[in-house]
């Protein structure tokens, strides 16, 4: 019995000790996450999901308040016309004072007038009068013939509105009286500061209210925005 101890000691001592267990080794490589899916790819998968979507109302937008048409005014109509009715009547009897002014002859006069092609000249003659009075009668009364042009050419005719419309056709109608006197007339001649002079009315008749009249009867139409 005190052989066989020591025996079993050696056998165990020349036994190849086992390798002790070692814990299962975990892989170290770095786990590579799938990218996201793509909504398209996902929605081609799943239709149902874009119908269902899509079935959604989206939000109405605030439509804008629609404008109310414009009323028609019928009294402003008939007062219109009736201003530009009342300027053409007023247009002929002015053309009727003019015609008497300065279309009729003046024998007793014909040695004391005289051609002017030069203008100032008249308006020379005019201030050089030993009275004062007689200067501004002869001045101011061809200022005054012309204000009616400038104040109702522009009621009658809409498309002669503007300084210079009304300019030209001022001197023009008066380069026409004043031809007819040289030419036609006994003991009147032609005179270029007469026209200079009418003109010069006519500008102050525009300035001063013609302008404002002509506005408020040709009211300019406004354009409709779509």
């Amino acid at each position: 019995m005190a052989r066989s101890a020591p025996r079993s000691l050696a056998a165990l001592r020349l036994r190849p000790a086992k390798a002790a267990s070692k814990p299962p080794e975990t892989s170290q490589e770095p786990t590579t996450k799938s990218p996201p899916k793509s909504p398209s790819k996902s929605a081609s998968k799943f239709p149902w999901r874009t119908r269902r979507a899509s079935t959604t109302p989206p939000k109405a937008s605030p439509k804008p308040p629609e404008k109310a048409p414009p009323k028609r005014r019928p009294f402003v109509f008939l007062a219109r016309l009736l201003t530009v009715l009342c300027a053409f009547v007023f247009m002929v009897a002015f053309a009727v004072i003019l015609a008497r002014l300065t279309l009729e002859p003046s024998p007793a006069s014909e040695a004391l007038t005289h051609t002017n092609l030069h203008p100032g000249r008249s308006l020379r003659a005019y201030l050089d009068q030993p009275e004062m009075r007689d200067a501004i009668r002869q001045i101011g009364g061809n200022v005054l013939l012309g204000v009616p042009f400038g104040l109702l050419v522009p009621i009658i005719l809409p498309k002669a509105r503007g300084v210079l419309r009304v300019l030209f056709l001022t001197a023009t109608v008066m380069l026409m009286v004043e031809l007819a006197q040289g030419l036609l007339i006994t003991g009147r001649a032609f005179d270029i500061d007469d026209v200079i002079l009418n003109t010069t009315g006519a500008l102050i008749g525009y300035l001063l209210l013609g302008r404002r009249l002509s506005r408020a009867v040709h009211a300019p139409k406004t354009k409709k925005r779509t």
